[in-house]
């Protein structure tokens, strides 16, 4: 039986930890609390509370051939270097490519992640989530935490593992 995981963002480290878990075998399952994919490379006019943006104007500054995935080049009509957009469409041109949007529940906010009490055995994990006013527990073999550093992080250091 294939081992549940939790991916916690659809931005760039969620798309490619999605990738990763499927290409090992895992039964990925992400959660996104925007309605789209792209994490902070996607533009927003108006500042959302507890979300990142780039500005509209944001161009790379390395070279589509270092900023692509390793088993995935950018299209050869792209730029060498990209505006924010381009890069958002990459994004997107990877995850149809690979079919991850099937692996994303968007507009789900993790709420929390907490130790099974039966951790020491089973090393399983409780993540609560909220969508459209309801809140579920799910249980998960692993979590990766993909939410990015660009946002304040709740991390009770003192019960956190």
């Amino acid at each position: 039986m294939a081992k549940k995981v939790v991916v916690i963002g659809a931005g760039v480290s969620g798309l490619i930890s999605l990738k990763c878990c499927v290409d090992e075998g895992l039964e990925p399952t992400c959660f996104e609390r925007t309605e789209d994919i792209g994490g902070l490379w996607r533009f927003k006019e108006n500042v959302e509370d507890g979300r990142a943006s780039i500005y509209r104007s944001v161009i790379t500054n390395t070279s589509k051939e270092m900023s692509c995935f390793s088993d995935f080049p950018m299209p050869e009509d792209f730029p060498n270097f990209l505006h924010n957009s381009k890069l958002l469409e990459y994004f997107r041109i990877f995850a149809k490519k690979f079919d991850l949007l099937k692996y994303i529940q968007f507009q789900t906010t993790v709420i929390s992640v907490k130790k099974r009490p039966d951790f020491a055995s089973s090393g399983q994990w409780e993540v609560y989530t909220q969508s459209n006013g309801k809140e579920q527990r799910t249980v998960f073999d692993a979590v990766m935490v993909c939410s990015g550093h660009h946002i304040q992080p709740h991390l009770p250091l003192k019960s956190f593992p």
